[in-house]
């Protein structure tokens, strides 16, 4: 289960493929929920490529009126469908460009640190999400008050927290 901007479904080996690799090493793609897409911030080639993989995305303007707690129980029941782990990737660069200028690949109109930080929680409090990362951040690029890396904390701590929220048999 990503939070991104970007489908990274491109070809080669790059910051912009994980997500096909993950498919053609053998992840079924009908467990892969996308959060967050940016309409402009992708090629209608990458739509087409999620769509015909059966990969389900909730773009950013599906958020709109949405508790960010709301959306994640809805991925978290796709993405855990299986029965097995779930990882949790946070693409930081799925924030407004105004939130997160240290993620070169953000864009105006992304999601708002708040809603960042209540996907993550709502992810945590999950017992089949078992790990999560962080990543598409330039700390050297960081704005003077260190938006990005301290939203970056934020979350880690938002993780933890929604850790310490399980049931005490889920944990």
């Amino acid at each position: 289960m990503t939070i991104d901007a970007h489908y990274d479904l491109r070809d080669g080996v790059s910051n912009g493929s994980p997500v096909r690799r993950l498919v053609e090493a053998g992840l079924d793609p009908r467990r892969i929920v996308q959060i967050g897409i940016q309409d402009f911030a992708n090629s209608a080639e990458y739509a087409r490529r999620a769509d015909e993989l059966g990969i389900t995305v909730i773009h950013r303007d599906e958020l709109h009126g949405r508790r960010p707690a709301d959306v994640m129980a809805e991925a978290l029941e796709i993405a855990g469908a299986a029965g097995g782990p779930i990882h949790l990737d946070v693409d930081v660069d799925a924030c407004d460009r105004s939130v997160v200028p240290a993620c070169p690949a953000s864009v105006p109109g992304g999601l708002a640190a708040w809603e960042l930080r209540g996907l993550v929680r709502a992810a945590a409090t999950d017992a089949r999400v078992r790990s999560a990362d962080l990543v598409e951040i330039d700390a050297t690029a960081d704005s003077v008050d260190g938006r990005t890396v301290r939203l970056a904390a934020l979350c880690v701590l938002e993780f933890a927290a929604g850790l310490a929220e399980r049931a005490p048999s889920a944990a």
